[in-house]
């Protein structure tokens, strides 16, 4: 490749799925240069669980979580990323939530669900007493520290010969060319991974993808457990969110359950899941709201709602709270926005909660369709 241009790729954003395209191109041997805004990672990548919940992924979604697995696993070996190799735990606390993981057990077939009785998941999980009637683990699910991860990555990449060009806002892109605060970026193909500020690019693209912003309420807790948690833990909310677990026909009922018991936390449209950091402290989440803009203003009564049911399933006084931050997220009918608007321009983009999980095998994917149609047109101008 490379010709005339200074890059072979230029990469817009180095959130996971910038820092991906980043990876999947250096490993090609090309010359890659990202291209970053702020000076650290403050996005949607740094924002969330670190939960990387492969399993309960369907169709596409699936399919790049299982590549993003693999390079997940290579990092930890090549960039020093902290991985726990842990699954996930699923408390199960009515017997719809157990039809629901029993259904994709029977689907998946493979070992990727072992169900739980209730003594087995009380006895993985410091539930408050009686709070199981079973549950699952998913042992293929692993959990990274989004702020130590992205970090890692970046710092590889560089060593291993990526550019990065940090404080340097995006203009405009276009066919061959990287408009930038610093001057113009040349290179032949250009992967946009910009998550939720597609608008600001794009920004009749992004409407009429119907993608907007996702906010999120999210929280960092000493709960007091009675031993750690050794691995993520979803609950029935989670079963309602996820691919593989919504598809299921038992989801309806559970999802009709839940709303009809707790219409205020189904307002919230939560997801109740937690992981817990080396230094033994608890994300605790989360809730969802959308809008072209998201405010900045976050109400106490949502934090106050996830303070409540947190206490409640692990059996423990009102935890303390450590941090609360935003998550922000690019959300849109469909859970990617995968697309070339110009030659020689490539928009990768999740636009739903499930970055951390399948960007790096959306952006393996995204960059192998950039060189694979950069290779056709090649071919045809030289014919």
């Amino acid at each position: 490749m490379s010709g005339a241009a200074g890059f072979d790729v230029a990469v817009v954003g180095s959130g996971v799925v910038g820092l991906g395209a980043a990876l999947a191109a250096h490993r090609r041997g090309l010359r890659v240069v990202v291209i970053e805004r702020g000076s650290e990672p403050s996005g949607a990548s740094i924002r969330n669980f670190g939960h990387l919940c492969f399993t309960p992924q369907h169709g596409i979604a699936r399919e790049f979580a299982l590549a993003s697995r693999e390079r997940w696993l290579e990092l930890a070996r090549d960039a020093g990323v902290w991985l726990r190799e842990s699954g996930t735990l699923v408390a199960a606390r009515h017997d719809d939530e157990l039809a629901v993981l029993a259904e994709l057990a029977a689907l998946r077939g493979d070992g990727e669900v072992a169900l739980l009785d209730a003594r087995d998941a009380e006895a993985r999980i410091p539930l408050a007493p009686g709070t199981a009637v079973g549950g699952a683990l998913l042992p293929r699910d692993l959990q990274a520290n989004p702020r130590q991860a992205l970090v890692a990555i970046a710092a590889h990449l560089e060593r291993e010969g990526v550019e990065f060009r940090r404080r340097t806002a995006v203009g405009r892109v276009g066919t061959g060319r990287v408009e930038t605060s610093r001057g113009p970026i040349d290179a032949d193909e250009i992967v946009v991974a910009v998550n939720h500020d597609l608008d600001l690019l794009f920004p009749e693209l992004a409407e009429q993808r119907g993608i907007v912003r996702c906010g999120l309420d999210m929280l960092r807790v000493d709960a007091g457990l009675a031993a750690p948690l050794p691995a993520p833990v979803l609950t029935g909310w989670s079963l309602v969110r996820y691919g593989a677990f919504a598809a299921t026909e038992s989801a309806r009922r559970l999802r009709e359950r839940l709303h009809a018991e707790r219409p205020d936390l189904a307002a919230l449209d939560l997801n109740q899941m937690y992981t817990q950091l080396p230094d033994g402290s608890l994300i605790v989440g989360d809730t969802h709201y959308r809008g072209a803009t998201v405010a900045p203003f976050q109400g106490e009564a949502a934090f106050e709602a996830l303070l409540e049911v947190t206490g409640s399933f692990f059996g423990v006084p009102r935890p303390r709270v450590i941090e609360r931050w935003q998550g922000v997220y690019a959300s849109g009918p469909d859970e990617f926005l995968i697309e070339q608007p110009e030659p020689g321009v490539h928009l990768a983009i999740a636009t739903t909660g499930i970055g951390m999980t399948c960007g790096l095998g959306l952006a393996e994917h995204v960059v192998g369709l950039a060189l694979s149609a950069s290779s056709t047109t090649s071919q045809k101008g030289r014919s």
